[in-house]
């Protein structure tokens, strides 16, 4: 763990950004969070500060650090914002799948139009932000008349965001996909991981070939380009009950996208990560009623037709088959290079054959269906 070094950085009108040159090994995140809440929070007692590693990311080490409440104090109560402050730290390798920059960029752009919590560091190999009170959703949650309307219209006011930068930007998904079958290995240093994965998927050119071939067909749905968060899996949802709202975190791969690959891809996670039921795909009612509340939450109260929904039922259901395909080749990458205790070739496989499964019906749709 190097030594403390650091700038800062405007943050939108909030507190500064601290830049410091520190890296948090992935064996030592506490003790890296505590060197760097001496930057950020140096009138916190060291004693009175508690940490929780939380354990349900596949990318990322995330560390809660809490600080105590005073004696007296209900500690069965909510702690408050300001008294929680949550350290990322990167995965192996994942900077050549990020663009940390970027991510950093994202958020203090979210986060001035209320839609991302604050930033409050960066760091070598990570980063610390706000904490957002609330649970992250499950595929239980995510379906709740009380929670769903809240993403849909959360989702729909994300994609207005402007960001800085050319009014017509390309979207992501083409040059990410790229990106991505260029790291995959022709040969995975674990010649198990080897075996399994190449019973299941093609070569990197058929890969390549099978996407162009998907994407001009989704090109031709002309799904417009929003700024879009790309990766709005259940575990990137923070639902607060007792306020009625939703609050989208980790922007590592947002930017300007395919509104209906957000939504799309959003869709596919309903499924879970740990044991993975594509049975839990919604179902076409589900997805229509959702899309309603979206388009008019998008549409500033312009009146939602059956047409509009329909059309973007089938560009969503079409675009899912983008987000399987790309997240599959990305789970590859991860299989090579992560330190993570998860199984990433058969995540890889699982989203890839249900791409296969998938793809015919999903093309079929028309927007003209009833």
């Amino acid at each position: 763990m190097s030594r403390i070094t650091g700038e800062s950085s405007a943050n939108g009108g909030g507190p500064p950004v601290q830049k410091l040159s520190l890296v948090v090994s992935e064996q030592a995140v506490v003790e890296g969070a505590t060197e760097i809440l001496k930057v950020i929070r140096p009138d916190w007692c060291r004693d009175n500060v508690r940490f929780k590693l939380f354990t349900d990311g596949i990318t990322n080490k995330l560390v809660g650090c809490f600080k105590q409440p005073s004696e007296g104090t209900d500690t069965a109560e909510t702690p408050e914002p300001e008294d929680v402050v949550l350290i990322r730290v990167y995965g192996n390798k994942t900077d050549l799948l990020i663009d940390r920059r970027k991510e950093t960029e994202n958020i203090q752009l979210l986060h001035r139009h209320g839609y991302a919590p604050a930033l409050y560091a960066t760091f070598a190999n990570g980063l610390a932000y706000q904490y957002v009170p609330g649970v992250t959703l499950t595929p239980d949650t995510c379906q709740n008349d009380a929670v769903w309307p809240l993403v849909a219209r959360r989702m729909a006011q994300m994609h207005r965001v402007q960001p800085d930068g050319p009014t017509n930007p390309k979207p992501d998904l083409p040059a990410k996909l790229d990106q991505f079958l260029r790291l995959v290995p022709d040969r995975f240093t674990d010649p198990h991981k080897d075996e399994r994965v190449w019973k299941v998927f093609p070569s990197v050119a058929q890969l390549r070939k099978e996407f162009e071939e998907l994407y001009g067909r989704l090109l031709a749905t002309d799904s417009p380009v929003v700024f879009c968060h790309n990766d709005l899996l259940l575990g990137n949802v923070i639902y607060d009950e007792r306020n009625a709202r939703v609050t989208f975190i980790d922007y590592e791969y947002a930017g300007p996208n395919h509104q209906a690959f957000d939504i799309g891809n959003h869709f596919t996670e309903f499924a879970g990560i740990d044991e993975i039921d594509y049975g839990r795909y919604p179902t076409p009612e589900f997805q229509r009623r959702w899309l309603r509340v979206y388009l008019q939450e998008y549409g500033k109260g312009t009146p939602v037709t059956d047409v509009a929904v329909q059309r973007l039922y089938v560009q969503v259901n079409q675009y899912a088959l983008a987000s399987h395909f790309l997240w599959s080749i990305w789970a590859l990458i991860q299989a090579e290079h992560s330190t993570i205790d998860f199984d990433f070739v058969q995540f890889g496989a699982t989203r890839f054959l249900e791409y296969r499964q998938r793809k015919d019906n999903f093309l079929a749709l028309r927007c003209d269906d009833d």
